[in-house]
């Protein structure tokens, strides 16, 4: 991993080294002629020079830095996007705005907009309630509210509900020691717990991913013991009694049941309920599976002036779940990619290569746009020169993962030092670094995304709390700064970056 600390260390020991007395610096063995020297090592690891690119283009990409800092368009396209526009679930009337309006936005910045059709899923959230109805200690005539939400892609229950006892275990282990038998139509809860200290020291993404397989495929394995219906423990870290939805997936030959997010207090609740006895539930859920339905990927061309044919992409997810308004996912990662666009238009700068925007469409429930797309493209993917994606939020970025030949991170440093001035210097490597550009990764087309502060993100992450006011400005200036000044040092190097 690359970090602020080893460019310091490499600064610091080149400043003595070259101020060290002659003697001294005689004294060490002489290394074989064209071996470079330490001190030599030590500069290139400072990454002093401007690298394949000119002086004057590491001025443009300063230049791109400031203003894509001092320059709001990022945050009022964002509050449009989240306020007027709303959720943008796929097969939405929403979704098509969304769709229709940042096309618009890109054509009045003279961009080439396409529409790329994509079959995309249409599901519907309907009524979701959950009710204890009996468990120890209960005072006659009442009941608890339990608080919770259909995952996406969840089947209804029968429309006046499900009434059963609740299961409750920790992970899939512990169902795996069950006796045969024990959940057999019952409501089973995976009551498996969000690592907030794994994300308090800044790898959310480690915590999410250690939950969220609960999520995707935790309605399946309920359904193979009997279970009539799954509550699983949301994958996020705040506790303010705020479920958190998200895809989940029936795989085919298992029995489909009706599967919701419980927020982390109820899932407590209910699992230290069901240790002192039997415990009955009523869920209700009413969602529906629609016909899939056409929508688009917004594609939006800033033409090479050199090699059009050649693409660096900057692009983020158009669509969004509908508790909130999508702001941090994906939202900003929309915005950001459409600022590039306009400083690259506002500052009359047209690199080499095409500079293309791409909003995905349905990365939330299956990431059709982005299949929809390599397939279109398949024949093109050898003149996609880079790829960026940003699907992490708005937090503050501290630089750049990139996925390719380790040769990228040595090639990207003059960048880093650009980047530096917005406290975004780290270069680390990645196997992978967006869903949506995952197909172009796997093709040996270099990726990118910034590296972003990821201890709140998962706070608000498939929430209702996902809404404008969670956007802190200046980290999405700096957000919008990496994307800009990242696309265009790959659209103008004078040769592509090392594939």
């Amino acid at each position: 991993m690359t970090s602020r600390f080893p460019l310091h260390f490499a600064f610091i020991c080149g400043f003595l080294c070259a101020r060290m007395p002659l003697a001294a610096q005689n004294g060490a063995q002489t290394p074989p002629s064209g071996t470079p020297s330490i001190l030599d090592r030590l500069n290139a690891r400072l990454g002093g020079g401007p690298g394949v690119w000119t002086p004057e283009q590491i001025a443009t990409m300063q230049k791109l830095r400031d203003a894509a800092m001092r320059d709001d368009y990022a945050l009022r396209e964002l509050r449009h996007l989240t306020d007027n526009i709303g959720p943008r679930l796929s097969g939405s009337p929403q979704a098509q705005q969304a769709v229709d309006w940042v096309a618009a936005e890109m054509r009045a910045l003279g961009a080439k907009v396409t529409l790329e059709k994509a079959t995309v899923p249409h599901w519907v959230r309907g009524a979701e309630t959950g009710e204890v109805v009996s468990w120890p200690g209960q005072a006659p005539g009442t009941t608890q509210k339990v608080v919770l939400t259909a995952l996406g892609g969840s089947v209804a229950t029968p429309p006046d509900g499900i009434t059963a006892d609740v299961v409750s275990v920790d992970d899939f282990q512990a169902l795996r020691a069950l006796p045969a038998g024990t959940v057999k139509g019952k409501i089973l809860l995976f009551n498996h717990p969000f690592d907030k200290e794994l994300a308090a020291v800044g790898n959310g993404g480690g915590a999410y991913g250690n939950d969220v397989v609960y999520r995707g495929i935790g309605p399946s394995a309920a359904a193979a013991v009997g279970a009539v219906a799954v509550l699983v423990r949301s994958v996020g870290g705040a506790d303010y009694r705020l479920p958190h939805t998200g895809l989940t997936v029936y795989p085919e030959g298992v029995s489909k049941i009706p599967a919701a997010a419980v927020t982390a207090e109820d899932a407590m609740m209910l699992a230290n309920l069901c240790s002192q006895g039997p415990v009955r539930l009523h869920l209700t859920l009413t969602p529906k599976s629609l016909p899939p339905a056409q929508s688009y990927n917004v594609i939006a061309d800033w033409p090479g002036t050199e090699h059009p044919e050649q693409v660096v992409i900057v692009s983020g997810h158009l669509d969004s779940w509908d508790l909130g308004t999508g702001a941090i996912d994906d939202g900003a990662g929309i915005v950001v990619s459409m600022q590039a666009i306009h400083l690259l238009h506002d500052l009359g700068i047209k690199p080499r290569r095409t500079v293309r925007f791409v909003a995905w469409m349905s990365e939330e429930e299956g990431s059709e746009g982005a299949v929809a797309y390599v397939a279109d493209y398949k024949g093109e993917i050898p003149n996609h020169i880079g790829a960026i994606e940003s699907d992490l939020g708005a937090g503050h970025p501290t630089g750049i993962y990139y996925a390719g030949k380790a040769a990228l991170g040595d090639w990207l440093r003059p960048v880093s030092q650009i980047l530096d001035a917005i406290g975004a210097p780290v270069l680390e490597a990645s196997p992978a670094t967006g869903e949506d550009i995952s197909g172009l990764t796997e093709a040996g087309v270099p990726s990118f995304a910034p590296i972003q502060d990821s201890r709140f993100y998962f706070n608000y992450h498939h929430t209702s709390a996902d809404t404008f006011d969670k956007v802190d400005p200046k980290n999405l200036s700096e957000n919008a700064a990496i994307m800009t000044v990242l696309a265009y040092a790959l659209a103008d190097s004078p040769e592509p970056a090392a594939r």
